[in-house]
């Protein structure tokens, strides 16, 4: 009697019921499936992280050896004080090449960019890049008896444009170099006064890489009123 009532009392005998450990184990092994997962995830992570950070540091020490070949191209230029270098970009103040309202170079200005055509020369030739020769402007429009200038963003293009063909002159193939202008856009100082429109009123060099320049090419004339 004792025996039937274990029998009824207990979980019947084959009944198929599922055992507790199995559904342990199944619990256990999504839970190890879930983690091996989410390791996975974090080691991708973890490497796409440490792939960008040495892709970053490559660029930095390819920027700074740029930058270090060309001051070194242009030793000669900087230490005179006639031209800057700042971020990779090469600057000519406006009154060093050009009389004011005028797109003509200065004698001054002439042998200042026929100093600088060897040393750029010998830059390019170690790198796939070109130049970029870009006019800037102060804000204050073409007045007066000088008609020959629509507006600034035309005097700027010629300027650069001068500034362009003389280095070819002494030089530097065409297909190493062109021209844009910016006209009043992108001051370096306040217009405000003449001391901050004369540092606006420049001609700035920029090497750059070979497709960027046909894009910024591109940019600047479509940019151009």
């Amino acid at each position: 009697m004792l025996e039937q009532d274990l029998l009824v009392d207990g979980a019947p005998d084959g009944a198929g019921a599922t055992p507790v450990w199995a559904a342990f184990g199944d619990l256990m092994t999504g839970v190890l499936g879930a983690f091996v997962l989410i390791l996975a995830f974090a080691l991708v992570m973890q490497m796409d992280l440490a792939q960008q950070l040495d892709d970053a540091q490559r660029q930095r020490q390819a920027e700074a050896q740029r930058r270090e070949a060309l001051e070194q191209a242009l030793a000669g230029p900087l230490a005179g004080g006639r031209i800057t270098l700042k971020d990779g970009r090469i600057g000519i103040a406006g009154n060093v090449l050009f009389a004011p309202g005028s797109d003509a170079l200065h004698d001054e200005g002439r042998q200042l960019l026929r100093g600088l055509a060897p040393g750029l020369n010998a830059y390019l030739a170690a790198r796939d890049e070109v130049l970029m020769v870009s006019g800037f402007t102060d804000d204050k429009q073409v007045r007066g008896g000088n008609r020959r200038f629509e507006d600034n963003w035309e005097l700027s293009a010629l300027r650069a444009l001068t500034v362009t063909r003389a280095l070819m002159a002494d030089g530097v193939p065409g297909s190493r170099v062109f021209a844009a202008a910016f006209g009043p856009e992108q001051p370096v100082a306040s217009n405000a006064d003449a001391a901050g429109r004369a540092l606006n009123r420049r001609v700035e060099i920029a090497p750059m890489p070979r497709r960027a320049g046909a894009a910024a090419s591109a940019a600047s004339a479509a940019s151009a009123p």
